[in-house]
């Protein structure tokens, strides 16, 4: 019989009040790599969890900077390099007649490289959670809190993992596999 690997430990809370106790109660404890659920923002979390910032913005820049450069290379090639026809004296490429592509080009590129950007760093699509298969965790849609600490926490041992999440004041506490 094949031997199921754990994904982590998992207990519910009651309040926002409590569920930010427990994090702060499990963060004291030295585990690192934990997660918070709850029904709706909770403001300060991001900091109580030690989350750092997103990099989802250096990355929408990054694809304005592409779309900017690509919009003004375009321009360029199009009218300068590749097809230069002279019109009435003007000039075969000007900045003004190429700012509705550049800036078009900038926004375009800019949405995608957010949009990849995210699904990427918050590693969707994802079908199944391991929590999924766990019954209470359900409420976390209505009513309920919830801290898991995964296993590949540097700290993790199942028992102590458990043990934590039970003096952190959490109910419920399980182990959930993978």
């Amino acid at each position: 019989m094949a031997k199921s690997k754990i994904w982590g430990a998992v207990a519910q809370f009651e309040n926002p009040a409590e569920l930010v106790h427990g994090v702060e109660a499990i963060r004291g404890a030295g585990y690192t790599n934990i997660e918070a659920y709850s029904p709706f923002p909770i403001h300060g979390m991001e900091k109580v969890l030690g989350l750092s910032g997103s990099k989802v913005p250096w990355i929408t820049l990054f694809g304005g900077l592409c779309g900017f450069s690509l919009g003004t290379w375009l321009q360029w090639w199009t009218g300068a390099v590749d097809y230069p026809v002279v019109i009435g004296g003007k000039p075969l490429f000007a900045i003004e007649s190429s700012v509705p592509i550049m800036f078009e080009l900038t926004v375009l590129l800019s949405a995608f490289g957010t949009l990849a950007g995210m699904m990427i760093l918050n590693g969707l699509p994802r079908p199944h959670h391991p929590l999924d298969g766990y019954a209470p965790f359900r409420r976390v849609t209505d009513d309920k809190f919830f801290i898991s600490i995964e296993s590949d926490d540097p700290k993790f041992d199942a028992l102590a993992a458990q043990a934590a999440l039970e003096q952190a004041g959490g109910t419920n506490v399980a182990l959930v596999e993978a």
